[in-house]
């Protein structure tokens, strides 16, 4: 029989190992599996030459890892985060939870400079997936050439048809539960919605009354048992470490798969340098740092994951004689144009009490408002989403809003009746948008990220839109009082795919411009971004990765 990722089964690591089953993936005991195999994990050296050092072990470094260790590959990833035990390390507290982000020191300038941390980066194996909500659509067709339908962005040196089945393919693992989606490429999923709850059905009235239609998922969060993971029990704290495991994340699905395949994840392990041979093509292996002692791993190849800020970032000090200004910046292109999504956020008080955190945080969305409109001013769209702030984050919302001392409270008290919704607005490129070394030094001495970032005329034309349809819904839902907060979500960008060096820092196989066998394989390649959540997108370019990844070996 045919069984997903998570799925429970009875094979000792030997007997998972020794099994040859390259075309699905292999019953697993889910994240238990991590800690009975986390004994055996050290099998390579320092000296070893293994076939793949993998730096990061997030939503692109995770799947590429248990991809190719699925197909013989020796891979070795390092992540500089801690190997999670959700049991033991995650809390249902908002504060507790603050040690799944990456809260090492950056500097943001810019004249519209986007706080880093909470909802853009991710810390420890897992990477950001580990405290994502769990909404996965994928991107659509038309987001692969906005250049040339809409005179914006840039066009993708790839198509959709490119990354359809591995979109197929990564929801089929998580899985995804959903109505069918008639957005973009239409397509169904393998399990059906889940229920929805006070701050779900609020959306969807308000949707309906509005005219918007909406659908309800798409999720990785397990709709039923599947495997050892359980049902999700609807207690909305997503975004803090899920701690039943019901909701997808790398760390409990691609990770064990990798580890019973002989792959070995190494945590607390900072790669602070690429290194390269003397002919300044081919890459030897990477410099790390673990207990405040620095290793080399040698590799016979390098797949750089640390997602849009620590990507470039690692690739600027890789800096050699031959590459004088970082790996992959022969034409000044590594770091720049790197994205984020507007992502305002509305909130609607009602007469009735709505307990919009008594749910899974994803519950439905519409990306009706997704493709340009051609009557407006402004090129490309947003989506809507439910989200469901837990109370210290609506204390925020509230702050950001002006409101202290009496009123403050009084809208705390009033929490259970105000539900939200949140817009993701497609942000367009921009070169000037970009990380950079800056002067000031982390704890390992080593230069920290800066990242600069202006919006334009078209994105601030976005984000008010945005805003009013948000606004539309709620009041359409029967709220007699809006408020929101302006912020920002996601990061893609900074190691742009480019069909020619001169455009961007990778070619279509992911491989770096000017390597032979150096590759990123995260969020920083995508061009453009579109109005969609980027883990699957990031999971699928990984999977097609790992692909052409092996068609390069194979023909040497």
């Amino acid at each position: 029989m045919k069984v997903p990722l998570g799925a429970p089964g009875r094979l000792s690591y030997r007997d998972v190992r020794e099994r040859n089953e390259s075309a699905w993936l292999l019953p697993l005991d889910g994240a238990r599996t991590n800690h009975e195999l986390r004994a055996d994990m050290r099998r390579f050296a320092d000296d070893d030459e293994v076939d793949l050092v993998v730096v990061g072990a997030g939503a692109g470094g995770g799947v590429l890892t248990q991809r190719l260790a699925r197909r013989g590959w020796s891979v070795v990833t390092l992540d500089a985060g801690p190997f999670w035990d959700p049991d033991a390390d995650w809390v249902s507290d908002e504060r507790g939870s603050h040690g799944l982000y990456w809260t090492e020191p950056r500097v943001i300038g810019g004249s519209d400079p986007v706080p880093l941390g909470s909802n853009n980066s991710g810390r420890g194996v897992g990477g950001s997936l580990v405290h994502y909500s769990g909404f996965v659509p994928r991107l659509h067709p038309s987001d692969f050439s906005i250049r040339s339908t809409d005179g914006v962005g840039v066009d993708w040196p790839i198509g959709y048809d490119d990354l359809r089945p591995y979109y197929e393919a990564i929801e089929g693992e998580l899985p995804v539960a959903g109505q069918d989606w008639p957005w973009g490429y239409p397509h169904r999923y393998s399990h059906h919605a889940h229920p929805v709850g006070g701050n779900g059905d609020v959306f969807l009235r308000g949707c309906h009354a509005a005219g918007v239609p909406a659908r309800v998922g798409p999720v990785a969060i397990t709709n039923g048992r599947f495997g050892n993971r359980p049902h999700c029990i609807y207690r909305g704290f997503c975004q803090q470490g899920c701690k039943v495991n019901a909701k997808a994340s790398p760390l409990i699905t691609h990770v064990p798969d990798a580890l019973a395949h002989g792959a070995e994840i190494r945590a607390h392990c900072h790669v602070s340098g690429v290194l390269v041979d003397d002919s300044g093509e081919r890459v030897t292996g990477v410099t790390y740092l673990k207990d405040g002692v620095e290793h080399r791993q040698r590799a016979r190849a390098v797949a750089v994951a640390g997602y849009s800020i620590e990507t470039p970032r690692l690739l600027l000090l890789s800096a050699s004689k031959h590459h004088p200004q970082g790996l992959g910046n022969d034409h000044d292109q590594l770091g720049r144009n790197l994205m984020v999504q507007g992502a305002p956020q509305t909130a609607g008080r009602f007469a009735e009490e709505v307990r919009m955190n008594k749910a899974q945080v994803p519950e439905a969305s519409s990306e009706h408002f997704y493709e340009t409109d051609p009557t407006a001013s402004y090129a490309r769209g947003w989506s809507l989403q439910t989200v469901g702030p837990l109370p210290v984050t609506w204390s925020e919302h509230l702050v950001a809003q002006g409101h202290w001392g009496a009123p403050l409270r009084e809208y705390m008290r009033d929490y259970n009746h105000w539900a939200v919704v949140g817009a993701l607005a497609e942000l367009m490129p921009h070169p000037d948008n970009r990380v950079t070394l800056a002067d000031e030094k982390d704890r390992h001495g080593l230069p920290v990220a800066r990242f600069d970032y202006s919006l334009g005329d078209n994105d601030t034309a976005l984000i008010d839109a945005a805003t009013s349809s948000m606004e539309e819904v709620l009041h359409a839902a029967g709220a007699h009082e809006t408020m929101t907060v302006q912020r920002f979500a996601h990061l893609v960008g900074g190691a742009r795919m480019a069909a020619r060096a001169q455009d961007g820092v990778v070619d279509t196989d992911h491989k770096v411009f000017g390597m032979q066998n150096l590759f990123v394989t995260d969020g920083s390649t995508l061009p453009t971004q579109g109005a969609a959540n980027p883990g699957l997108t990031i999971m699928a370019l990984a999977a097609r990765a790992a692909d052409r990844m092996e068609a390069l070996a194979r023909h040497g």
